[in-house]
């Protein structure tokens, strides 16, 4: 029977003339160790799909947060030192992937954003998405369902919303961000409507997170007792994920909310302090057209460092609050519509990769306000920008 060699033993063994090996303990700062535990998802997503994690709208929200933490363990040697030990599948060896985004996805903290992760912009190695154990225990927390004893409460509400559904009262929109989940809203997760009876306090975890503890009531006449980022993390996993929207829709753009209306984000209208000599020449003229579910002061910190925002500092000249409207489809109408006057520059970022920015356009800050107005009025789509006159123009059966 195997035992373990004494003090003893290994003096015996040392007079014999044979060396006894003593294994060091592995020390690791906490840092060290989340960077690690995120290589280890990594690799367990490896084995399980045969392929390492990668990029794209089509891919699963964590798959697509492992391909953004692979990236960057292979781009910090200090963090490629670190696992490349554990590395028995070769996974570190493969290339870095870029990813091809038009907008401000092109930044990793906004393309975490999209995914529903907040980011208070963590030194690059800190690795901060690594799930804690009471992150991975509140994911759970979906799956945790009891039955509802007082169901018959809620079965018509369930029923109202399902008529107006019908009825079109009421319609589903893809989930979007943490700040949709209040009290008295309903979505669908799992192929299920869920109501959220109740919001908790809201609480900051150690991260600076905020949280809350909902009751959500299920039309299957189950409930959980979840944290509001479990519910969050099941509408972004779930491809069929929606929110349902209120009975009554207000104004698209508002200086102020009224009750029904739903925040979508903000369009901003940047102008670029660049000293590049195309922006330079035209700085009265180039503007940041894009829209997101940020503060945009805070989207905007640190611009200097991101090629989307071309590597300098920028100033704000406008901005119009949404409600009740998908912005990543009303951002794209305003792209389209002045296409002609999109910017084609080059800026090297910090790393020395040409990277050619998508959202600066050659446009009066007075065509984009009237563009804003004919989005209010919804005739947007009729018109299209001509870059000779500097004004839109209806669509000639075009």
């Amino acid at each position: 029977m195997a035992r373990e060699f004494t003090q003893e033993d290994d003096a015996l063994l040392a007079e014999l003339g044979v060396e006894v090996e003593t294994k060091k303990a592995v020390s690791r700062t906490p840092r060290e160790e989340r960077i690690v535990a995120g290589f280890e998802e990594i690799q367990r997503f490896t084995e399980e799909h045969s392929r390492a994690p990668q990029h794209g709208e089509t891919r699963d929200i964590f798959e697509r947060l492992y391909a953004v933490r692979l990236d960057r363990i292979r781009e910090q040697q200090e963090c490629r030192d670190l696992v490349e030990p554990l590395d028995y599948q070769r996974i570190l060896a493969g290339s870095v992937q870029a990813i091809s985004i038009d907008t401000e996805e092109l930044d990793d903290d906004a393309l975490l954003a999209e995914l529903g992760i907040e980011v208070e912009t963590p030194p690059i190695t800190e690795l901060k998405y690594v799930r804690s154990t009471a992150e991975k225990k509140a994911a759970e927390d979906v799956a945790n369902r009891e039955r509802c004893e007082n169901f018959e409460s809620f079965k018509p509400l369930f029923e109202q919303v399902q008529k107006e559904l019908n009825t079109g009262l009421r319609e589903t929109r893809p989930f979007e961000m943490k700040a949709e989940i209040e009290k008295g809203r309903f979505f669908i997760v799992s192929g299920q409507k869920a109501y959220v009876a109740e919001k908790g306090e809201i609480t900051t975890t150690e991260h600076g997170r905020t949280d809350a503890r909902l009751r959500v009531i299920f039309d299957n006449g189950t409930e959980s007792n979840m944290l509001m980022r479990s519910l969050q993390r099941a509408l972004n996993k779930d491809d069929a994920g929606r929110r349902i929207t209120e009975p009554t829709a207000g104004p698209l753009f508002s200086d102020q909310t009224i009750d029904g209306d739903e925040a979508s984000g903000t369009i901003y209208v940047l102008r670029s302090k660049s000293d590049h000599p195309l922006v330079a020449e035209n700085r009265d003229l180039v503007h940041k057209i894009g829209v997101t579910n940020m503060n945009v002061e805070k989207r905007i910190a640190g611009a200097h460092l991101q090629p989307t925002f071309l590597m300098a500092n920028v100033e704000v000249v406008a901005k119009y609050e949404l409600y009740n409207i998908n912005r990543t489809k009303l951002e794209n109408l305003i792209h389209r519509i002045f296409e002609p006057a999109r910017l084609e520059i080059e800026i090297m970022d910090r790393f020395g990769r040409p990277v050619m920015p998508r959202e600066w356009f050659l446009v009066p800050l007075f065509v984009i306000k009237e563009a804003v107005e004919r989005t209010k009025d919804g005739t947007i789509s009729d018109y299209r920008y001509d870059p000779q006159s500097a004004s839109l123009k209806l669509r000639s059966g075009d």
